[in-house]
C-alpha cells in the first residue's frame, strides 16, 4: 500500500480517500460505481448505526441505562423506559467489526486494482472492461462466485458467534447482570482468575475445574483408545483366515449402529438405573450410576463401558475396509523372515493401521473432549458431589468441560462469563491437540512410505 501511494499515479492515491476512482478515471465505469456504493453504504451504515456500537466497545461502555418503568403524573400511568441492552450492544458491536474488517480487505482490492491499472498502462497494455470481468469470474474465476455463499455462513455461524463467545469472557454477565432488567460490563481478566485461582478452597471454581479437567481427559482417552483397539482387534479376528460367515459377523454390527445413539443411551440409562432391569435380574440394588464412593468411580467405569458398546461398531467397520487393503506381500515377507504373529501385527498391521487412522484418532480424541450426548443422556453429569466439586460451581461428579458449560448457561442462576471461559479452553485443548499430534505422526512425517 506504501508503494501504491507513492508510485502510484494521482488517480491511485485519491482511490486510497474515495473508492472506486481509480478505476472510474481509466474508464472502468462499473467496477468503479461498485467500490463506490460501498463505500458511501458503509459511510451511512457506521453513521447512522455501527458507530455508536463500536464506540461503545472501545469506550468500555456496554449500557448506562436501565428498561424501567417510570410514573406519568399527567396520565397516572406508569410508562415503560426503553434502556440499554448490553446484549444488543456486545452483539451490533461484533458484527459492525467484522464488517470493518471486510470494508478494510474491499478497501485494499479497490487500491491494488487501481494500481495495477498503472502498471498496464505503461506497459502498454489494454485495461479489461466491464464484459472481461464478468467473463473471467465465470470462468477462470468461477470458485469465487461460489466460495461466497459458505464465506458468508462461515462469517455469520463460525466467527461472529466466536467473537462474541470470547467477549463474554471479558465481561460480568450472569443472573445478576442479565440484560434488558440488568446491565453487564467489562472486567478484563477478572473471570479468568475465578476459574484458574487456586485461593478458594476445595469448593473454589479453580479446584474444581482441574478436576473436571482430568476426568474429561481421562474419559477421552478410554473412549478413543478402547474403541478404536477392541475394534482393530475383532475386525483382525473376522478378517483372519478360517473365520466361516465373515458376512454375517459385519452385519450384525451394522445392525448395532443402525439404532439411533440417543435412543441406546436412554436405553441402558433405564437399564442401569437403580430400579432397572440389571438390578432386578441379579437381586441387587446397585448404584451404577449414582454411586459418589471413590469419586464416583462406579458411574464413570460404567459410562466408558456403555461408550464401548456403542462406539466399537463404527471402529470395526472403518478398521475392516483398512485391513482389506494392507498389501499382502508385507504379510509374505514377514513370514518368510520367521516373524512370530505378534512381531507382525506390531511391524506390520499397526503402523498401517495407525498411518491410516491418525486424523481419525485425533478427530475422535477431540470429539470425545466434546463428547455431549454420552455423559448427559446417561448421568446428566451427576452423581452431585458437593464434597469434592462444591455446590456453587454447579459442576458435577461426571461432567465434562463440555456439560458443565451447558449446566452453567442453563440452570436457575447462569454464568455465561464463567462458561465462556470454559469454552475458550476446550478451543486451545482441542487446537493445541489437534495441531501437534497431526504434525507428529507418521502421516505428516513418513506421508509416502505407505505408498
Amino acid at each position: 500500500m506504501i508503494s501504491a501511494f507513492k508510485n502510484g499515479s494521482y488517480a491511485t492515491r485519491l482511490s486510497f480517500f474515495v473508492m472506486g476512482f481509480g478505476q472510474i478515471a481509466r474508464g472502468q465505469i462499473a467496477k468503479g460505481l461498485f467500490y463506490l456504493l460501498l463505500q458511501t453504504g458503509f459511510a451511512l451504515y457506521m453513521i447512522f448505526f455501527g458507530g455508536r456500537y463500536i464506540a461503545h466497545l472501545f469506550s468500555g461502555d456496554l449500557g448506562r441505562k436501565l428498561s424501567g418503568e417510570q410514573w406519568n403524573e399527567t396520565l397516572q400511568i406508569f410508562e415503560k423506559i426503553k434502556g440499554d441492552n448490553s446484549f444488543l450492544i456486545l452483539l451490533y458491536g461484533v458484527v459492525t467489526l467484522v464488517l470493518v474488517a471486510l470494508y478494510v480487505v474491499v478497501w485494499a482490492m479497490n487500491v491494488k486494482g487501481s494500481f495495477e491499472n498503472d502498471r498496464r498502462l505503461k506497459q502498454g497494455g489494454i485495461l479489461p472492461t466491464f464484459r472481461d470481468d464478468v467473463r473471467a469470474l465465470l470462468n477462470e474465476r468461477f470458485y469465487l462466485p461460489l466460495l461466497i455463499p459458505p464465506f458468508i455462513g462461515l462469517l455469520v455461524f463460525t466467527v461472529m458467534p466466536l467473537i462474541f463467545m470470547v467477549l463474554i469472557a471479558f465481561t460480568n454477565y450472569d443472573y445478576a447482570h442479565t440484560p434488558p432488567g440488568k446491565l453487564f460490563d467489562w472486567v478484563g481478566f477478572a473471570n479468568f482468575k475465578t476459574m484458574f485461582s487456586l485461593s478458594g478452597g476445595t469448593s473454589g471454581f479453580a479446584i474444581v475445574f482441574l478436576r473436571v479437567l482430568l476426568w474429561t481427559f481421562v474419559w477421552a482417552f478410554f473412549a478413543t483408545f478402547t474403541n478404536y483397539f477392541l475394534g482393530l482387534i475383532i475386525a483382525m479376528l473376522i478378517h483372519k483366515k478360517g473365520i466361516k460367515l465373515k458376512v454375517l459377523w459385519r452385519t450384525l454390527f451394522v445392525v448395532a449402529i443402525a439404532v439411533p445413539q440417543f435412543v441406546t443411551l436412554l436405553l441402558m440409562q433405564k437399564i442401569l438405573d437403580s430400579d432397572g432391569i440389571l438390578n432386578k435380574l441379579l437381586g441387587t440394588n446397585i448404584l451404577w450410576l449414582t454411586d459418589q464412593r471413590y469419586f464416583s468411580l462406579l458411574p464413570r467405569l460404567m459410562i466408558i463401558l456403555v461408550n464401548i458398546w456403542i462406539g466399537v461398531p463404527y471402529t470395526l467397520l472403518m478398521c475392516s475396509g483398512i485391513l482389506l487393503n494392507v498389501p499382502e506381500s508385507y504379510y509374505e515377507a514377514a513370514r518368510m523372515d520367521g516373524a512370530s504373529p505378534p512381531s507382525i501385527f506390531f511391524h506390520i498391521t499397526l503402523p498401517y493401521m495407525l498411518h491410516i487412522t491418525t486424523p481419525y484418532l485425533i478427530t475422535q480424541f477431540v470429539g470425545n473432549i466434546n463428547n455431549f450426548n454420552v455423559i448427559w443422556l446417561l448421568t446428566g453429569g451427576g452423581p452431585v458431589d458437593n464434597v469434592y466439586y462444591g455446590g456453587g460451581t454447579q459442576a458435577q461428579s461426571t461432567d465434562l468441560l463440555v456439560t458443565w458449560l451447558y449446566r452453567l448457561t442453563t440452570d436457575q442462576n447462569p454464568k455465561y462469563n464463567v462458561a465462556s471461559v470454559i469454552g475458550i479452553v476446550i478451543f486451545v485443548i482441542s487446537a493445541v491437540l489437534s495441531l501437534i499430534t497431526y504434525n507428529r505422526s507418521s502421516a505428516v512425517k513418513s506421508e509416502e512410505a505407505f505408498q
